[in-house]
């Protein structure tokens, strides 16, 4: 057995997947004996924990980054990650429900954003938005979902109203940074892992 094969199977174990699982991208990655599969797992299990976040946390992150990317291997994983870390059904809902309001925000805040026109920000959204009103996993690290999910899906508006917030909000830098870092490496997992 190849070593990329050997890290393959190690990266499919991770997600509970049989180790003659392949996709279009883990056989090119295979048949083309790229040294990445490596940088890959390590990425991915770097998004387990963190010097900033709790455990539960980076799991729900993880896990609404998942859901936005509409990757059914990762979701199940953070799901089962979130629970494992003692996150509340609720909370697990949050996270998913968060995915889907920032992606209708996110497509809706970047037409504005690109248009630059002013009758645009005259017209009522008629967007409901309670979910945000009182997260039931708090409104920082709402916030701090929210800012990742903008940050996967381009909206410069929102990545920039976020980090304010949550900076007002009392979030540290590093805060910020490792939810994006952990976003950024959810997404890039999910090119691969589907």
């Amino acid at each position: 057995m190849s070593e990329i094969t050997e890290s393959i199977e190690e990266v499919l174990s991770i997600f509970g997947l049989d180790n003659t699982y392949r996709n279009d991208s883990l056989t090119l990655l295979e048949k083309g004996n790229a040294r990445y599969v490596r940088d890959l797992k390590l990425n991915f299990n770097s998004t387990l924990t963190s010097n900033h976040l709790s455990e539960k946390e980076c799991a729900l992150v993880g896990l609404s980054i998942a859901v936005n990317n509409g990757n059914k291997i990762l979701t199940d994983f953070y799901t089962n990650l979130a629970t494992e870390k003692e996150a509340t059904a609720e909370e697990i809902a949050e996270a998913v429900g968060c995915a889907s309001l920032l992606a209708l925000n996110n497509v809706f805040y970047r037409f504005r954003h690109f248009t630059g026109k002013e009758k645009y920000t005259q017209i009522p959204a008629r967007i409901r938005m309670q979910l945000m009103s009182s997260p039931v996993t708090g409104k920082e690290f709402f916030e701090l979902m929210s800012l990742a999910v903008s940050a996967v899906n381009g909206c410069e508006m929102c990545v920039n109203a976020h980090e304010k917030s949550l900076l007002h909000l009392g979030a540290t830098e590093e805060r910020v940074f490792d939810a994006v870092r952990i976003a950024s490496i959810v997404t890039a997992t999910g090119k691969v892992v589907y």
